[in-house]
This record gives C-alpha cells, structure tokens and sequence, in this order.
C-alpha cells in the first residue's frame, strides 16, 4: 500500500476493498461517516490512472453514496482531492448535514455547513472508535 493510504490507519480503517480503490474510515471525522477514497496505485496526479480506475471509480462513488445515505442520512457529500500532505491520489469524502449527528456516544456536528466543509473541527477516533464506524458503516454496503 502507498504511504498515503498507511497515513489514514489502514487496514484498521479499511471499509471496502476494490481493485483500484480502498474505501477507508478518515479517522479524523469534520462529520460522521467521513471517508477517505484512495487509489491503490503510486499515482501522484489524477490523470496518471489507468483507465479501469477512472471506470471503477462510478461503481465505489455509488456504492459510498448508496452506503453514506443509509447510515448518516447526510443533505450533500463533499469529494474533496486536496493531495497537498498526501501525495497519492486520494479523496476525502465528506457527508454534510444541517444540524448534528450522533453515534457511539459522541456528537458529531457540521460546523461548516452549509458552507464549506471545517476540517479543523473534526473528532478524532481511537481504536475502539475506529472499529465500531467500519463496522456499521460496512453493514451499510450495498452489495
């Protein structure tokens, strides 16, 4: 795996596994269900993937969507392929809601919303956190 996906805890952040793409938990959350998309490849830029990534890359944005849907019942979803830290193609997915959500006794508000996404206000997850949002969101998969 490249640096950018060990950066954001996989595999204990893993949520989905596809050819070209890792669905992974953001361990840092602005909102609940916030998901990191990376490729799986070397790639630096966008436009260095292969074709079949940029195919691939229809079938997982649905199945997030159909997932984030189900489980946070957000208002928008963000992509947002920032790539100035991490170097790999990577996109952080953000789910934006009016108001808060809440799972596992912690509250998760969109600070930004209905502007733009506030990164610096998100919680960050330990280990027992970590596992219980990739298992329920997991369980949200479609299939």
């Amino acid at each position: 795996m490249n640096a950018t996906i060990t950066k954001f805890g996989y595999p204990a952040t893993l949520i989905r596994e596809y050819r070209h793409w890792l669905v992974l938990l953001r361990p840092a959350q602005p909102t609940l269900g916030s998901l990191v998309l990376a490729a799986r490849s070397d790639a630096t830029a966008f436009g260095d993937l292969p074709p079949e990534a940029h195919a691939e890359l229809a079938l997982v944005t649905r199945a997030i969507e159909t997932a984030l849907a189900t489980a946070v019942s957000h208002d928008k979803l963000n992509y947002l392929m920032l790539m100035m830290v991490d170097p790999h193609v990577h996109f952080h997915v953000i789910p934006r809601y009016e108001g808060s959500r809440a799972r596992g006794g912690a509250v998760f508000t969109d600070a930004g919303w209905p502007k733009l996404p506030d990164l610096g206000a998100a919680i960050t997850l330990d280990a027992a956190a970590v596992a219980d949002l990739v298992g329920w969101l997991g369980g949200s998969w479609p299939d």
